[in-house]
């Protein structure tokens, strides 16, 4: 849509918000910070801007039961954030269910995102509504992003299944190193041993 459509569009439409009409080369990472109004969790890649459904309860459960184990066995240098945008490049700032960040990047609590070079581990439960972006192109860009952990869950028979990636750098790709089903034990990117049949508890 050219600059011109846009404007008229607006004026016809008065009441719509500027993020209904994106500018012609796609958004930038900081919009998301300076448009008035967006729904909230909203994410950029490739430029568009991503809206997310409400989550049902086995996401939730799934981001919570991870969330305390990982803040449990974290080390000091490290710390556990919850859906909080990573800005990728310039038209990449997309939000992890969880990250896990050098202590270091945690500057303030105005902070609304963090930089991929401070982030060491990515996670992505993955719904319905977002398993094309969880299973394909999220995990594309935090390997582009040199981010060198990344897991994402899946639900099987109503069951979280985790399958964790490490970063292969040679190839700027992530390689399977584990797929886990009750119980997670990993020492990378630190030691870790989950129970995830904690989930019927929550």
């Amino acid at each position: 849509m050219t600059a011109e459509a846009v404007a008229q569009e607006r004026t016809r439409r008065p009441s719509l918000p500027d993020w209904v009409f994106p500018p012609s080369g796609g958004f930038v990472a900081e919009d998301l910070d300076r448009i008035p109004d967006l729904p909230a969790h909203t994410q950029l890649i490739d430029g568009s801007l991503v809206f997310v459904r409400p989550q049902g309860s086995f996401h939730m459960r799934v981001v919570s039961l991870l969330e305390n184990e990982l803040r449990r066995a974290a080390p000091q240098d490290l710390r556990v954030r919850r859906e909080m945008t990573i800005i990728l490049g310039p038209t990449q700032r997309p939000e992890p269910d969880l990250i896990v960040i050098k202590a270091k990047a945690a500057r303030d609590d105005d902070e609304t995102f963090y930089k991929a070079q401070d982030v060491v581990f990515a996670i992505e439960v993955v719904t319905p509504a977002s398993e094309g972006r969880d299973r394909h192109r999220k995990p594309q860009l935090y390997a582009e992003a040199a981010i060198q952990h990344f897991w994402r869950i899946e639900k099987n028979a109503d069951k979280p299944v985790v399958y964790a990636y490490e970063l292969d750098p040679a190839t700027s790709s992530y390689a399977l190193i584990g797929i886990h089903r009750e119980c997670v034990k990993v020492t990378v990117p630190f030691d870790l041993a989950i129970d995830l049949t904690e989930i019927d508890r929550l």
